[in-house]
């Protein structure tokens, strides 16, 4: 399923470019090789499971130089055998704990022994160490079909997909390798399983067979008997799960990748039988005809889906937060295929089932592998793995909050406005004329579309005016017009910055007082936490004071502050714009040149 391949697909190139919905973005996060899953620490961490065996750190958006821990020593990665899983735990603030799932060369030749384990580690600063198997002897006997997705409920445990093996395990009654695999049917061990323990290993009270089965923790127990760590049986190859961040409870879908015919979504539910290998989707194994009523005891799947379209290999999913999108997303699961490079929504029909909805497409076989939602921008964003193009890790997300982002597409743009005609002049893209003489030019995204809009404020009478959207009063003449999204609600608010008293005042909210006469205002987000800060430039010395946050230097006296985040990372960046040369130079990103003397920046605060 992995290793190059998943479910027999040769991998190619990134596409040229994700096709996103509009007022959404994708952005690259960091290349790394082949990565399998990932989890955030509660500071905002990314970990990275990659297949060879390496766990990867991004740190302040920066992918750290040393892995948290480096298992290859250990570790089979042939076939789709590899690192898989990562979890962080719940209450990591208070204990560290991190849990992996990985195949582990118990036979020291990587063939029909080896065998999948689930680990915890405990994370010091950022490494991991003090390794507790909790699960072990998970047979792994073909090399594919291992599942290997670690997530946590609601309820404190952790779940943990195991796929079928491929083919019968060792020391099991030989039934063969594919549809032939019998082995999810064998209650008497973990294969085909989804599986619910503690942070101990220990299956909890609520699971089937918690009263009746034997621990099986090592590997399993007799023929016909039962597995106290069973919570779900029945699948071919689970590999990767989803749990409801809007629900009350654990609720959580398991992607269970098919053998030749459909690709299954199946709710997790305690004691189900969802068929493998006697059903596939919502049918006879093999057949897209005989899909009767299941057999007693076995369950269907909430939604399944064909082939005949190149989506033939069901990956990540992921249930999208309550308000982090536009609302026809709220609690709406998302789910990717690997073969086709595409993510789909469910939304249902209206009679009880769902449809697939394209939601981004164009990503390239090979991607998306792992779908979350993780901390961006005050907010949260979908970040995936991708094994297309080397691997990456990306991130979709709105784009909403990024200063004069004219086409919506995530990042500052450069433009001028001049004053003697009122025209917008936006590098690579059409403006048009708005405002008159006198007028200041005060952009922002005031209606939340992720595109900013033409706005003047007219300092004579104090009004604003957005273009296509509204007209109001605020300030007076004498002030700065100072626009910025200082309560995260994702909208622009007017505001204003009186020079004589270094007093804001925001529409609707409290301001303060930040800064002294003499000084510019640079209202931006400079911490990333989806917010406008109070800031001013002083010409003086080309210092920047941030409130609440550390002062900088940056430019000279004659130079125009131009504050924006002009590499996608969320947060503002230190610019300033150079009349004499038209030359803007944008700390830690990169110089050039745009204008002429006689234009006003448009990220100019004034």
């Amino acid at each position: 399923m992995l290793s190059g391949t998943l479910g027999g697909i040769v991998l190619s190139a990134p596409a040229a470019g994700a096709a996103v919905p509009a007022t959404f973005v994708d952005q690259l996060v960091t290349a790394v090789t082949a990565p399998t899953a990932m989890d955030f620490t509660p500071d905002g961490r990314l970990l990275i499971a990659t297949q060879p065996g390496l766990l990867r750190v991004v740190q302040d958006g920066a992918l750290l130089p040393a892995p948290a821990i480096d298992l290859t020593p250990k570790l089979c990665g042939n076939s789709e055998r590899g690192l898989l899983g990562v979890a962080v735990d719940p209450l990591f603030t208070s204990n560290q704990f991190v849990f992996v799932y990985y195949s582990f060369n118990k036979a020291g030749d990587c063939g029909v022994n080896t065998v999948n384990r689930v680990s915890r580690f405990v994370m010091s600063g950022n490494t991991l160490s003090g390794e507790t198997v909790l699960i072990d002897n998970i047979p792994s006997p073909a090399g594919n079909h291992n599942g290997g997705d670690l997530e946590f409920g609601k309820d404190g445990f952790l779940y943990v997909s195991v796929g079928d093996g491929g083919c019968d395990y060792p020391g099991g009654t030989p039934s063969g390798c594919g549809a032939a695999n019998d082995a999810s049917r064998d209650q008497n061990t973990l294969v085909g399983k989804i599986l619910r323990i503690d942070k101990n290993g220990v299956g909890p009270p609520g699971n089937p067979f918690k009263a009746t089965g034997a621990v099986c923790a090592a590997g399993g127990t007799t023929a016909g008997g039962t597995c106290q760590e069973t919570f779900a049986s029945g699948l071919r190859n689970p590999f990767r799960m989803a749990f409801d961040p809007n629900a009350a409870g654990t609720r959580f879908y398991v992607n269970d990748v098919g053998q030749a015919t459909w690709e299954e979504i199946d709710q997790g539910t305690a004691g189900a039988d969802y068929g493998w290998n006697v059903r596939e989707g919502h049918c006879a194994t093999g057949s897209t005809t005989n899909c009767g009523t299941p057999p007693a005891g076995m369950t269907n799947p909430i939604f399944d889906y064909g082939r005949s379209d190149g989506c033939v290999t069901i990956t990540g999913g992921a249930f999208v937060p309550n308000g982090v999108w536009p609302s026809d997303y709220d609690g709406k699961y998302l789910f990717a295929d690997y073969g086709c490079g595409k993510i789909f929504r469910l939304d249902p029909d209206g009679s009880g089932g769902f449809n697939r909805v394209d939601v981004v497409t164009n990503l390239g076989s090979g991607s998306a592998v792992d779908l979350t939602f993780g901390p961006w921008k005050g907010t949260k964003a979908l970040y995936y793995s991708s094994y297309a193009g080397g691997g990456q890790i990306r991130r979709i997300s709105r784009t909403v909050g990024t200063s004069d982002d004219y086409n919506g597409d995530g990042t500052t743009d450069i433009g001028v406005y001049r004053p003697s005609t009122g025209q917008w002049l936006l590098r690579g893209q059409s403006g048009g004329a708005w405002g008159t003489s006198g007028d200041v030019p005060v952009p922002g995204d005031y209606n939340a579309d992720g595109r900013t809009d033409l706005a003047v404020w007219r300092p004579s009478t104090g009004t604003w005016y957005v273009q296509g959207i509204s007209t109001t009063v605020w300030g007076a003449s004498g002030d700065i017009p100072v626009p910025g999204d200082y309560n995260g609600d994702g909208k622009t608010d007017p505001a204003v910055w009186r020079p004589s008293t270094g007093t804001w005042y925001v529409r609707g909210q409290s301001g303060g007082a930040w800064g002294a006469s003499g000084d510019v205002p640079v209202p931006g987000d400079y911490n990333g936490d989806g917010k406008t800060d109070l800031a001013v430039f002083r010409p003086s010395n080309g210092a920047w004071y941030v409130r609440g946050q550390s002062d900088t230097t940056w430019g000279v006296s004659g130079d125009v502050p131009v504050p924006g985040d002009y590499n996608g990372d969320g947060r503002a960046d230190l610019a300033v714009w150079r009349p004499s040369t038209g030359t803007w130079y944008l700390r830690g990103v990169g110089d050039t040149t745009w204008g002429v003397a006689s234009d006003t920046p448009l990220t100019s605060p004034s």
